[in-house]
């Protein structure tokens, strides 16, 4: 394979040397200004003990790490690595198909990392610590992470640069639609001027929905739903900055995580999806026991663009459905998975148009 310019693919054992045999841990990381590592995983049965060494040495340190095949992936090749990409146009998991070519994706990762290099690193540390986590002491883990970040040079920079856009109109009336017919309580994101943006009152009318299902045992089956002509566009960005500091936000967002209700009714909950998800409209869906999807469905995490990770629980919730190596690349790559992508992978259990009042 012909390395690109700017970004090397080293073979395993060169990336091994590279980090002293295991004795260099400043050779590569955000510290040593390499914050992405990229192996080229040939199959040779011989380097899979290079890999595990590399990985093992790795595991804690801010680094993407990035396997990259020659030809067809072989099962269990590189899972130490936090992203896995080959070419083609379908691959099995955890593998990431690329139609435009490995070397042009990496490039485009490679510059995604370059730009938000702290965001970046963080993600895939936090992925890596909450793979073997219950999706509440992941989601705190991933709070934590959040709210460093929001301290951090790039989400300054971000928000700055936000500073001069006129503010859209609080909400002045529910934003979250509370429906129940005979066992079946249907909870929907009510605010479609504005996408169903993601903002603290539909935050915490959505919690007091889920914490009415959970105390009525006569509710077998709750519904997400989305007005409009989009699930929800994400998180509501003329309320990020807002919060008094880090520390705060983040002990609101593990006292009041839609995430957490979510999970704990994952048997009951159907999330019907439609449109744009974004952000936390990707992350509070997975959580559910069953995501329906609209045909038109697209799925995007915009945050490490922004000097974030994903702060709805989706480095809890999306991992366990469709792996961690396929989360990272979703967050990394900022580009958005169509609904055949999302079924493929698992984000979606099903696509069903007549499940939705109105047609895409």
């Amino acid at each position: 394979m012909t390395p690109t310019p700017t970004t090397p693919v080293l073979a395993p054992a060169e990336a091994l040397e590279l980090v002293a045999g295991g004795l260099d841990d400043t050779a590569v990381g955000a510290v040593a200004e390499r914050p992405l590592l990229a192996v080229c995983l040939s199959g040779d049965p011989h380097e899979a003990l290079a890999v595990s060494r590399l990985t093992d040495f790795l595991a804690q340190v801010p680094v993407v790490l990035v396997g990259v095949a020659e030809g067809r992936p072989l099962p269990g090749t590189g899972t130490g690595l936090d992203l896995l990409l080959c070419d083609g146009h379908h691959a099995d998991r955890p593998w990431v198909a690329c139609p435009g070519g490995v070397e042009a994706e990496l490039a485009h990762l490679a510059g995604v990392v370059e730009r938000s290099t702290a965001a970046s690193v963080a993600l895939v540390q936090l992925l890596r610590v909450g793979e073997p986590l219950g999706a509440a002491d992941a989601v705190v883990a991933e709070s934590w992470v959040y709210s460093l970040l929001q301290a951090g040079e790039d989400h300054r920079r971000w928000l700055a640069d936000r500073a001069e856009r006129p503010r859209k109109p609080r909400p002045d009336r529910p934003v979250v639609g509370v429906e129940r017919r005979d066992a079946t309580l249907t909870l929907t994101l009510d605010r479609p001027e504005v996408r169903n943006a993601y903002g603290t009152r539909m935050r915490d009318e959505l919690v007091e929905g889920l914490l009415i299902a959970a105390a009525d045992d006569g509710i077998a089956r709750v519904e997400l739903r989305g007005a409009g002509p989009a699930f929800c566009s994400g998180g509501d960005l003329d309320e990020f900055g807002t919060a008094t500091d880090p520390v705060t936000a983040h002990l609101v967002r593990t006292t009041r995580n839609a995430g957490l209700h979510l999970s704990r009714l994952a048997a009951r909950v159907a999330a019907h999806v439609h449109g744009a998800c974004v952000g936390a409209g990707v992350e509070l869906p997975a959580f559910a026991g069953e995501v329906v999807a609209r045909s038109d469905v697209t799925f995007l995490l915009p945050e490490v663009s922004m000097g974030l990770v994903p702060g709805a629980g989706g480095t809890a919730s999306i991992p366990r459905r469709i792996g961690r190596h396929r989360t990272a690349h979703l967050a990394l790559s900022g580009r958005p998975v169509d609904a055949a992508t999302a079924l493929e992978w698992g984000l979606v259990d099903r696509i069903d148009d007549t499940a939705f009042p109105d047609p895409p």
